[in-house]
């Protein structure tokens, strides 16, 4: 069924947008490339984690109740029978009353002994050791499977992959790490009255910001954009960009062919080739966004101003990307402030007002519409709820980071 500016919910808008989302697809990447990836799959402990009981200091491994009551100036003398290598087990290594072995970070502990002293904490004289402080039963040690066990679910699938995820990830075993592809996203620019960045533009001529901001986000969120130019308001060529774009992507984003405007052919060339869900949502900026579908593809028609085509990105192109990265938390950044003054809205519509925060306190930004200082002087977006008719100041709001 096609809806040609029939308005709907954003919270409609966004279940529409999910439902057409491509399911996810799975590749691996070596270990140590894998920050910032979504994982495809749970990934469990092949083993112990330790394998075996260690020691987390440089020091001497002691028995606990040898060092009861040491001190400075009354130090317990322990007598050193040996050392710890580092990167095997000797098994002959163990230690009795009042005896002690020199153990390095990460060594394997010695039998007999239950914890391990520092050796700032100790003097040497000759093979007498001085503890000169008491060590609590398991103290500065880490025990077999202490960390995980083998077969312990250590990170579930949707998580994005961090930088220290990635050293857990090589203790598990996992040398190979399941992630989900990466989206291909097409982006086409269209409008007569665009110019590349590269060119200086003539009296109603405009320079085609949408292209890079939107190429800029996808990127940062994940995806891999791809960029098909400017494309001027000709049905023919219109058409044949976007009958090359779909086969080559998982989704694409027609900026600025949203508009009701008769001359705009956005809405017609998705209808004749596939079908529109969505023409009209109750959002503001971002009113007039199409989407729709080509071959089963994702196809959407964002507005042309930079800062409509910003809201409507977050507000209901990132649910979708969501699903199709398997990802269970929205990569969203954000900070939480108090309004510093009172925002009147519409009801009835889902509203996102530009603000600027200092200290804590998020002031809205207002400016005419089309203006792209703005973006760069304000620090994100706060989102007035459909049902609000606008919020008090002294609300507490969450700031949308641009």
């Amino acid at each position: 069924m096609s809806r040609f500016l029939t308005v709907i919910a954003v919270t409609d808008a966004v279940a529409v947008a999910e439902k057409i989302a491509p399911a996810p697809k799975m590749e691996t990447v070596p270990v140590d490339q894998c920050a910032g990836r979504i994982l495809a799959q749970d990934i469990t402990a092949d083993t112990d984690i330790p394998g075996f009981d260690r020691s987390v200091v440089d020091g001497y491994a002691v028995r606990s109740s040898d060092t009861t009551g040491a001190s400075g100036s009354s130090p317990a003398l322990l007598q050193c029978v040996g050392r710890v290598m580092m990167g095997g087990r000797d098994s002959t290594l163990a230690i009795g009353n009042t005896e002690c072995i020199y153990i390095p970070t990460g060594g394997f502990l010695p039998a007999g002994a239950d914890a391990a002293v520092m050796v700032e904490y100790t003097e040497k004289a000759g093979d007498t050791i001085l503890i000169k402080k008491p060590a609590s039963h398991g103290e500065n040690i880490l025990l077999k499977d202490e960390d995980f066990r083998k077969g312990d679910t250590v990170f579930f699938k949707g998580r994005k992959i961090t930088p220290q995820d990635a050293g857990v990830l090589a203790a598990c075993g996992c040398a190979a790490v399941p992630v989900a592809q990466k989206p291909v996203v097409g982006i086409i620019s269209t409008g007569n009255e665009l110019v590349p960045a590269s060119v200086v533009p003539e009296p109603g001529q405009v320079r085609d910001a949408n292209g890079p901001m939107l190429a800029a986000w996808l990127a940062e969120y994940g995806c891999i954009p791809r960029r098909y130019g400017i494309i001027r308001d000709d049905r023919e060529s219109f058409e044949m960009m976007i009958a090359k774009a779909v086969p080559e992507c998982d989704l694409v984003l027609l900026s600025g062919g949203s508009s009701k405007d008769d001359r705009d052919m956005t809405a017609a060339v998705i209808a004749a080739k596939g079908e529109i869900l969505v023409h009209g949502i109750a959002l503001a900026p971002g009113k007039p966004t199409i989407i729709g579908k080509i071959d089963g593809k994702p196809v959407f028609g964002l507005p042309g101003h930079p800062a409509s085509a910003f809201v409507v990105l977050i507000a209901i192109v990132r649910p979708l990307l969501d699903r199709m990265l398997g990802q269970k938390r929205p990569l969203l950044r954000s900070i939480p402030a108090i309004l510093g003054v009172n925002i009147p809205s519409q009801r009835g519509r889902e509203e996102y007002v530009r603000v600027v925060v200092d200290q804590g306190v998020a002031t809205p930004l207002f400016g005419k519409s089309g203006l792209l200082n703005t973006l760069v002087k304000s620090d994100g977006l706060i989102c007035i709820p459909a049902g609000y008719e606008g919020l008090e100041k002294g609300s507490r709001v969450e700031v949308i980071l641009w």
